[in-house]
């Protein structure tokens, strides 16, 4: 009697442990399609691509040049960003405090270079516009207020050696000297993380940065950034996207209830600025496709919640 109690016993322990075995191995073939489907997107693109996704409950990760460095465009925004809530919780800067940007204001996105000398923002209002409508002269005022060495000691303090801030936006002069805003697919994906986990920060500023970083996009009037394009409507994104020309790159952390997962897309040398445009919103659907079913399904694959 008791050796047939400890048989079922041991059935009853075994048996989930057995089940999330063989659901790992089901996960292990879809990750393996979802790196094919990437990996057919980079053969088919004129240009360099680099990838990074990690998914944030099991940590697995897929890659395509994870630790080469690229052009960030403005998705190097989300550093500037992060340091100014560091500065914030340090005492450095009040976020409420008002300041006036001064004149002349660069162009190339945004609102600021629309406005009069009289407006007066806070510095949350700087960041605001900086994350929704990609404002660069909002972006510069900020930088020149945190030090552009603050951010670089910032980035070394996390441990992303090679992401640098090194010019100012549409700072046309820096980038023919060489001096170009960069990081890897890994790192830039890393501190996405750093900034929706709110490292270092109280919950309530922490909470108050991801707002930020959440806020919908203004600064494509006409269409959506690619990589939102790549998502359904409702999804909760923090997401930043950058271009210049020969050059397309977007950050993201997908907040899926179960299975959210972060994931830097970057390509240069792009023969055409839209065939980038077009892979980033292509690989973004097909991490979504993948993810959402992770997320609804059981550890086996049904489908059991409703999108």
């Amino acid at each position: 009697m008791r050796r047939a109690a400890g048989l079922l016993l041991a059935a009853i322990l075994i048996a989930p442990r057995a089940a999330a075995a063989a659901g790992a191995e089901k996960e292990d073939v879809l990750f393996a399609k979802l790196r094919g489907r990437i990996e057919r997107s980079d053969a088919s693109l004129d240009g360099v691509l680099g990838v990074y996704v990690q998914d944030l409950k099991t940590g697995r990760s897929l890659a395509v040049r994870p630790d080469e460095p690229f052009p960030t465009a403005s998705t190097i925004k989300i550093a500037v960003l992060y340091e100014l809530y560091r500065q914030s919780a340090e005492g450095k800067i009040e976020l409420g405090e008002a300041t006036r940007p001064p004149l002349p204001r660069v162009r190339g996105g945004g609102v600021l270079q629309e406005l009069g000398d009289q407006v007066s923002l806070t510095w949350r209002d700087m960041a605001s516009l900086m994350l929704a409508f990609s404002d660069n002269e909002a972006t510069n005022v900020l930088i020149r207020r945190l030090g552009m060495d603050s951010v670089n000691r910032r980035l070394d303090a996390l441990g992303f050696k090679k992401t640098r801030l090194r010019r100012q936006m549409m700072d046309l002069e820096a980038a023919r000297r060489g001096d170009e805003n960069v990081s890897t697919p890994a790192e830039l994906a890393r501190l996405m993380v750093a900034l929706r986990d709110g490292d270092a920060l109280d919950p309530a500023r922490a909470k108050d940065m991801r707002e930020v970083a959440a806020l919908p996009r203004w600064d494509t009037l006409s269409s959506k950034p690619a990589f939102l394009s790549g998502l359904p409507e409702g999804v909760r994104v923090l997401e930043k996207s950058g271009e210049l020309e020969g050059v397309r790159a977007s950050v993201a952390v997908v907040e899926l209830e179960r299975r959210p997962y972060v994931a830097a897309i970057m390509t240069t040398h792009l023969r055409h600025d839209a065939d980038g445009d077009a892979l980033v919103r292509e690989v973004s659907a097909a991490l979504f496709d993948t993810f959402d079913r992770l997320d609804r399904a059981s550890d086996l694959g049904r489908i059991i919640s409703e999108r």
